[in-house]
């Protein structure tokens, strides 16, 4: 079912997400179906959105639904090993979808995480995956993008992407 994405301003976005139990996996079917039929709805009407976190929806579980070509479903993940070498990339979201926000990502990290299986899983990312991955990690501890903004400066409005000498 297509749920609401909560905006930015809601005071529930900024709450750190309670980690997954095994025994609660059988409840998470529901709310994986939810994060697949809201993020493809966002995509039909955005066309943008490959990723939600479960916060967006007002779940507030470590849990992140990835679309690209399958979906992928990040239990409880963690990144580590990242690289020290910076990207700058213009962030959007779900959250604030008529707003871009300049933002520092990690070119490299990893990711651990369990899948529906209660397996664990890595992935090593780079470049788009490895920004979008740490975007959507952010939500589960309550980070937005606004709030990693590499200055004063670095917000536009994506109606203003194809403006001016300064373009994003």
């Amino acid at each position: 079912m297509v749920k609401e994405i909560l905006l930015l301003g809601n005071p529930q976005l900024y709450d750190v997400s309670q980690a997954v139990k095994q025994d609660e996996l059988s409840s998470l079917k529901e709310v994986v179906d939810d994060l697949h039929d809201t993020l493809m709805d966002f995509k039909k009407r955005y066309g943008a959105g490959r990723a939600i976190a479960a916060p967006q929806i007002g779940v507030m579980k470590r849990l992140i639904y990835m679309y690209i070509d399958s979906p992928v479903i990040f239990i409880n993940p963690s990144l580590t090993h990242k690289n020290k070498e910076m990207m700058l990339v213009w962030d959007d979201c779900m959250c604030f979808p008529d707003l871009l926000v300049k933002v520092e990502r990690h070119k490299t990290c990893s990711i651990s995480y369990r899948d529906l299986q209660w397996i664990e899983q890595r992935l090593q990312l780079e470049g788009d995956l490895s920004e979008l991955l740490q975007h959507e990690y952010d939500h589960l501890d309550g980070i937005l993008a606004v709030s990693r903004a590499i200055d004063g400066r670095a917000f536009a409005l994506r109606s203003q992407k194809k403006k001016g000498k300064n373009a994003l």
